[in-house]
């Protein structure tokens, strides 16, 4: 038995001199290969950089229901939350190889991305440099600030490298969101359809809580508003998103220049905020569906499924797509219509 313990601790002694060998001849420690951040829910702000000059700050909004980018724009949640489970998965999978030490500790000088991770009291947790992927594309590599040692970091059981989502591409970080805004929060909507000032309304929402509707008096003389439509219009300003931003596009101002105005929207909030957006046609492209076939909603000569939107007097220029905004097209008549009795009374 004293044997067995005596072997026992041996091997021990020997384990733990060969780690402290092996570590020494390395040039790390375990601090080198520390890229994991278990407790993602104590972050509070996040910044990249990049050697362009790119540089991204994330940080929790004050009601920690979400996150601020670059101190002015609401951040793209999916994107963070990406990130996020990055820092919680992402391990040290080795050192890189001797053979090619000094090229990556180059590359990550010359390409790489700097990355700092902050608390919620504003202590820096981590600091370290994401560079390229490996040559197997299963993993990337990354150097903690102060080490000499890089390492090809990876996800366990995820076969993909992690470059990507360390961009410093300011329009992958930015929401996407046009109108998020509860029923309750809304006084009045406006939808204007130039040269239709027929099917053109403003729709109100009163401190009673009822509706009333501003539109053509051929329409609205002698007729009721329809309290459950305008109300359930009204819930349609909760989730309204954009495809994407085109700010700063060639030739982007020349293309709207020549192409007549959709609607113009107008939603003004209770406390006084309104947000305008402007909504043009856009031209057919070899990508549009209506090539060959057309739909009577849009005319001829423009694309059938997106168009531009200007948000609040050329603050931001975007792509929207018809499907988000064909409930909010409606047509002021529709207010004043009953609903119809159901089938068989």
């Amino acid at each position: 038995m004293k044997k067995t313990l005596l072997y026992v601790l041996l091997l021990g002694i020997l384990g733990a001199g060969l780690y402290i060998v092996f570590n020494k001849k390395e040039g790390f420690s375990q601090s080198d290969s520390d890229f994991k951040i278990k407790d993602t829910s104590n972050i509070g702000k996040i910044f990249l950089a990049s050697r362009d000059g790119s540089t991204i700050l994330l940080e929790r909004s004050k009601d920690g229901k979400g996150w601020m980018l670059n101190k002015e724009y609401k951040a793209l949640q999916s994107t963070v939350t990406s990130l996020l489970s990055t820092f919680y998965q992402q391990e040290g999978k080795h050192p890189v190889p001797q053979a090619i030490h000094n090229t990556i500790v180059k590359a990550l000088a010359g390409t790489g991305v700097k990355v700092e991770v902050y608390d919620r009291s504003g202590e820096k947790i981590r600091e370290f440099y994401v560079g390229g992927e490996t040559k197997d594309l299963d993993g990337s590599y990354m150097l903690m600030a102060g080490s000499e040692t890089p390492f090809v970091v990876e996800i366990p059981g995820f076969p993909g490298y992690l470059s990507s989502r360390y961009t410093t591409e300011f329009l992958d970080w930015r929401d996407r969101s046009i109108f998020m805004l509860n029923k309750e929060d809304i006084s009045k909507v406006s939808i204007q359809y130039p040269g239709e000032a027929l099917n053109s309304f403003v729709a109100h929402q009163n401190k009673d809580g009822k509706f009333t509707v501003e539109a053509d008096p051929g329409i609205s003389a002698n007729n009721e508003v329809n309290q459950r439509r305008v109300d359930l219009f009204f819930t349609f300003f909760q989730r309204v998103f954009c495809e994407g931003y085109v700010n700063g596009s060639t030739g982007l101002a020349q293309a709207i220049d020549t192409v007549p105005k959709r609607a113009i929207i107008d939603v003004t909030t209770t406390n006084g905020e309104t947000q305008h957006l402007d909504i043009y046609y856009m031209p057919k492209n070899r990508r549009s569906k209506n090539l060959t076939t057309d739909k009577g909603y849009v005319p001829s000569l423009y694309d059938v499924d997106k168009a531009y939107g200007i948000l609040n007097n050329s603050k931001d220029t975007m792509m929207i797509q018809y499907q988000a905004f064909d409930k909010i097209f409606r047509n002021a008549y529709e207010f004043f219509e009953k609903d119809k009795e159901p089938a068989g009374k």
